[in-house]
């Protein structure tokens, strides 16, 4: 996703992530193929456009759809990779909690991004838009390397889901 094709709204509330040292980081970790910063940037700017669509909080949907995998585990163990893939939201809230001001709802769409894999359920409807985006835009990603059935397959799903909480 290029940056430079985003709207000017979107890239005013999530500009101090944008350009924050360590968030840059994100760019050289792997994560569905692809790196998580550019995963986190899809999954936050499709959430942010639904929320603002249907007048839900927008901005919360962009600042914490683009941090809910804010974590290092560049140097670890498949195992721990393996292990992280639940409790990483934990490590990614902690980690915005410390370096951006993120409201109450911010740390929830971060915490509870891996519902049901973590059993943090979603307080909001804002966190269950970047939990099911996240899901979709993995789905995709994957997609690519398994073909085009598993994304037919995903954009069922999660199109049956997004009706469900309308």
């Amino acid at each position: 996703m290029d940056i430079n094709n985003l709207d000017d709204k979107y890239l005013e509330i999530v500009n101090d992530i944008l350009n924050n040292e360590e968030f840059l980081r994100l760019k050289k970790c792997e994560h569905h193929g692809i790196s998580r910063f550019d995963h986190s940037l899809k999954v936050s700017y499709n959430a942010y456009k639904f929320a603002r669509k249907y007048d839900l909080d927008y901005k919360s949907a962009a600042i914490g759809g683009l941090l809910h995998d804010f974590f290092d585990d560049e140097n670890v163990s498949l195992k721990e990779k393996f292990i992280s893939t639940f409790n990483h939201p934990m490590k990614a809230e902690i980690n915005a909690l410390e370096k951006f001001n993120i409201s109450p709802k911010e740390a929830d769409i971060i915490r509870s991004h891996m519902f049901p894999l973590n059993f943090v359920v979603p307080k909001y409807k804002e966190s269950w838009i970047v939990s099911l985006y996240d899901k979709k835009v993995a789905l995709n990603e994957f997609s690519h390397k398994l073909g085009h059935k598993l994304r037919y397959a995903s954009n069922l799903a999660i199109l049956l889901l997004f009706n469900f909480i309308k």
